[in-house]
């Protein structure tokens, strides 16, 4: 049977952080919105700690000079510039086309569907994503044997 550590870990900080912003909204606006929890975009970026996690433990695991380090450490960085850069782009779209809609139709909500706007993330809720993960496998590592 494989060694799941690196995976469970990645699973649970991505999770973890995702359930951050559900409650985090609610504590801002006092109302449950269940599509924050899976939702994508907003700070942190949860799909970078997962990655960043992921590859962090299968560095400590495997070795950080190993193959299968250097492929989980590839993966992520295109993770982390998708959600950074495409995405982010995608978002900002998207507002733009929001606001054509809504200027343009005479009944928006009735005519056409508002598109999702945040979609991607800033270089910074990346960064914080990525080092909430790095941190969260280094103690993974620690408490789990």
């Amino acid at each position: 049977m494989p060694d799941l550590k690196a995976f469970w870990c990645a699973l649970i900080v991505g999770l973890l952080i995702q359930g951050y912003k559900g409650i985090s909204q609610y504590a801002r606006t006092g109302r449950w919105n269940l599509r924050r929890f899976v939702e994508t975009g907003g700070m942190p970026s949860s799909h970078s700690a997962a990655v960043a996690a992921l590859s962090t433990s299968v560095g400590l695991e495997a070795g950080f000079r190993s193959v299968l380090f250097g492929a989980t450490l590839y993966f992520s960085l295109v993770v982390m510039y998708d959600a950074a850069g495409l995405r982010r782009a995608a978002g900002r779209q998207a507002v733009i086309l929001n606001r054509l809609i809504d200027e343009h139709f005479k009944h928006p909500e009735r005519e056409t569907q508002r598109l999702m706007e945040l979609l991607g993330h800033t270089p910074f809720e990346v960064l914080v994503g990525a080092l909430l993960g790095i941190a969260s496998a280094l103690v993974w590592d620690r408490i789990v044997p």
